[in-house]
């Protein structure tokens, strides 16, 4: 799957700031909960890598809540590199944003590290391959918190993602319309169950493997290096 080209339309990009919290139950939330997961096992002068970066909403809120922590953001999109470097304004000065994927990430160690909204774009073999990699690059004992779409079993996906789609649609929901949203999505989104996610956690190297989000179709961990 071409995990770039839904990041690269200008309408989508245009509206990303305003339309992501509103689809992504408690996104607000989640980012603080993340942060402070993440600090848990950081000292102050933490460097966090931030993977899937683009649109720089995380890397704003983290380095709003922590001014003395350093970042490394990467995202394949260029477009929503750009968009993060305007989210983020004088807070660059604490941000490097790397264009690319997983090989592209420096060796760290990093202190602590993200991937929200990303892992259901990669199918098991490329996220076991990611959260792999990610492992290497963190020191020991350092936090890894993971947030994407995992739905309690594979049969159940679709209601799931059919109620995700009417919390975030502002006019109501048109159920129908989300019926045909949700099939389009599951069409080309690999998503895993929890349990499954939590396995590939381990087989990385990870331990600790906690969820700590859960909102519809929505799911997140966190996990120890």
């Amino acid at each position: 799957m071409d995990t770039v080209r839904p990041f690269t339309d200008r309408s989508a990009i245009a509206s990303y700031a305003e339309d992501t919290p509103r689809k992504v139950p408690g996104y607000a939330d989640l980012h603080r909960m993340s942060m402070l997961l993440l600090a848990e096992a950081a000292a102050p002068t933490a460097e966090i890598l931030v993977y899937g970066a683009g649109g720089g909403l995380e890397l704003k809120a983290f380095a709003d809540a922590q001014p003395e922590w350093r970042f490394v953001g990467v995202d394949p999109s260029v477009p929503m590199l750009d968009l993060a470097r305007r989210e983020l304004g004088q807070r660059m000065a604490r941000v490097a944003l790397i264009e690319g994927f997983i090989d592209n990430v420096p060796s760290g160690p990093f202190d602590g590290a993200t991937c929200l909204l990303t892992m259901h774009f990669l199918d098991r073999d490329e996220r076991a391959r990611v959260l792999r990699e990610l492992r290497r690059r963190m020191r020991p004992g350092a936090r890894l918190v993971t947030a994407h779409h995992s739905t309690p079993n594979i049969g159940a996906a679709r209601s799931w993602m059919v109620r995700s789609i009417l919390f975030g649609d502002p006019n109501g929901g048109d159920l129908e319309a989300a019926t045909r949203s949700a099939d389009r999505m599951l069409s080309h989104l690999p998503l895993l169950t929890p349990r499954d996610e939590e396995s590939l956690l381990q087989e990385a190297g990870f331990c600790d493997v906690g969820l700590f989000y859960a909102a519809f179709s929505f799911r997140g961990w966190t996990a120890t290096a």
